[in-house]
């Protein structure tokens, strides 16, 4: 019988982050080479995580990033430009998910965009 984990199997699958792919499994997925992973690897759009011989392991969150890259890719971007790209748009996304909350905290907030006291 197995040791108990932190962890069961079932939430390792629900789990966007955890490592589950192999390198071939992942670029058939995203219906690229395992060539274009190493390349956004060494990009640093993504990192994936390794297994204990040291293969590459990707998560379901990984490999939507490197989608969006492929999709860039695929229509003409150069490779880094794409990876500079994705990282760009999540980096936006992120501030104006912020921008967003510390509105929503401010004291006095309306909620409504352009209401500001003079």
């Amino acid at each position: 019988m197995p040791p108990e984990t932190s962890q069961s199997a079932g939430d390792r699958f629900d789990d966007e982050d955890y490592p589950a792919y192999t390198m071939g499994r992942a670029a058939e997925m995203i219906g690229a080479t395992p060539g274009f992973l190493r390349a956004i690897g060494e990009a640093r759009l993504i990192t994936p995580l390794r297994s204990e011989g040291g293969h590459r392991r990707y998560s379901r969150y990984q490999l939507r990033i490197a989608a969006r890259a492929r999709d860039l890719v695929d229509r003409g971007t150069p490779i880094e430009a794409a990876c500079r790209i994705v990282a760009l748009e999540d980096q936006l996304e992120e501030a104006l998910r912020m921008n967003e909350e510390l509105r929503r905290s401010a004291p006095g907030a309306s909620g409504t965009a352009g209401s500001r006291s003079s």
